[in-house]
């Protein structure tokens, strides 16, 4: 089997460590590594398949004599290393928000867009965590009756807002549990230990935030369809690992919800977890560390004679909904023999 150069940047940050790990447990063909960063984590170590491999610099010539680059160091990072990267020949694919809305940059989820990949297009963006799991559920349903309407609300876990997040909701708990004074909010707007904040990401001039408006316009992008409408509203939630969302749809053509078990039972990525009368439906705990994502509580929306159905939707933000989907990626572009 052939073996490809690979560069993670971003390698010390909490999803760099999610693709190592992912690149590790999927025995990708890795021939050799390099793990780059800013300057204040040159040197670091970190271990790869049982090595340690020495955390090196993000350069603008850190892309020379690799293959594939997995990036997660932030936006301005991206913009500023990944162009050079891709301009050496090597496949980059970013989990930042800094391409995913550039018509020219290939959005991808492997199980709903896989030919949007090409050889030419060395610049691929890995889509927003909450956007992922979503799509993976929604594409068996619109191929087969095609969705004309979502409404999501998610619940999503500290993680998603990187290590820091999970520090800030741990420094809460634990005060809390000690009878102490619970430390003041300093990454999220609210104290986030026992409390639902309705906000992720700034406010936009709709009164949707940032967070909300990436499911939007994320989501017709991915699907390849501008007429499916969208509306989210996005929670942050004292949950560690794992993000979950409620997904209600309209459909064109109807759909019962045997009909979207079946799909969705048969679906590439999903576990269909619904079996209600036994109290077996996702959680953020049975998703944490998984590499799937989990669907339940499908029932036809009794409030309407439109052809809708509601949803629950279960996955690890850190995997689904960024490290694995990258390595996916990577394995996608090997499999249609790209790179």
């Amino acid at each position: 089997m052939k073996k490809y150069r690979v560069a993670v940047a971003g390698a010390t940050g909490a999803v760099g460590n999610e693709m190592i790990k992912m690149l590790e447990n999927r025995n990708f063909p890795v021939e050799s590594i390099k793990l780059l960063a800013s300057e204040r984590s040159v040197g670091k170590k970190l271990m790869f398949n049982g090595k340690e491999v020495e955390v090196g610099l993000l350069t603008k010539d850190g892309g020379k004599g690799v293959d594939i680059a997995l990036f997660s160091a932030g936006a301005s990072v991206s913009k500023e290393f990944a162009p050079s990267f891709a301009a050496d020949g090597c496949f980059v694919i970013d989990n930042s928000s800094a391409w995913r809305m550039d018509k020219e940059i290939p959005l991808v989820v492997p199980e709903v867009n896989p030919n949007d990949l090409s050889k030419e297009k060395k610049l691929i963006a890995n889509p927003n965590c909450s956007t992922i799991q979503m799509v993976v559920a929604l594409k068996p349903l619109h191929d087969a009756a095609k969705i004309k309407r979502v409404i999501v609300s998610t619940y999503q876990s500290v993680s998603g807002a990187g290590q820091k997040g999970i520090n800030e909701l741990t420094a809460q708990t634990k005060a809390w549990a000690e009878g102490k004074e619970i430390p003041p909010a300093n990454k999220f707007q609210y104290q986030i230990a026992f409390n639902l904040i309705p906000q992720i990401d700034v406010f936009t001039e709709n009164g949707y935030t940032k967070e909300e408006m990436k499911m939007t316009n994320e989501t017709k992008k991915i699907m390849g369809d501008d007429s499916i409408e969208v509306s989210a509203t996005c929670i942050r939630v004292p949950v560690f690992r794992s993000h979950s969302e409620n997904v209600w749809i309209e459909t064109e053509k109807p759909l019962s919800p045997a009909q979207a078990k079946e799909l969705l039972s048969k679906a590439e990525g999903i576990q269909l977890l619904d079996e209600p009368e036994s109290k077996k439906y996702p959680m953020p705990l049975f998703a944490e560390n998984t590499q799937i994502t989990y669907v339940g509580r499908i029932r036809g929306d009794i409030s309407t004679k439109n052809n809708a159905l509601t949803f629950w939707v279960v996955s690890d933000n850190l995997l689904k909904g960024a490290a694995l989907n990258a390595v996916q990626i990577a394995e996608t572009l090997i499999k249609r023999g790209l790179v």
